[in-house]
């Protein structure tokens, strides 16, 4: 069943959408919308589900330190984001982010 994003749905598209291309950590991410870990990584992981994003393990930065988890839109998703971003107030377009209609 599809399902209008929800406003954490909304704040993740805006904040991957601003470089759609970079791959960004789950903290990152966090901090730039303000979305808990505990809202936010169940909305990735049902978004990577639906194919709206991309994930991939990036070798830790320093040696030592375990690696980390980065998402990113893919086509589909950069797609859903901008059609978000272009209805402003008016009902945001059918998506599958687990958020209820």
């Amino acid at each position: 069943m599809d399902r209008r994003p929800s406003k954490a749905g909304l704040k993740l598209f805006a904040a991957l959408a601003e470089n759609p291309s970079q791959w960004r950590h789950g903290y990152d991410i966090s901090g730039a919308t303000g979305i808990k870990s505990g809202t936010l990584y169940p909305l990735m992981i049902r978004l990577e589900r639906a194919g709206l994003l991309e994930a991939a393990w990036q070798p830790p930065a320093v040696p030592g330190r375990p690696p980390r988890h980065a998402y990113r839109l893919t086509a589909a998703g950069r797609r859903l984001a901008a059609e978000s971003a272009g209805a402003g107030d008016a009902s945001p377009p059918a998506s599958i982010d687990g958020a209820p209609a």
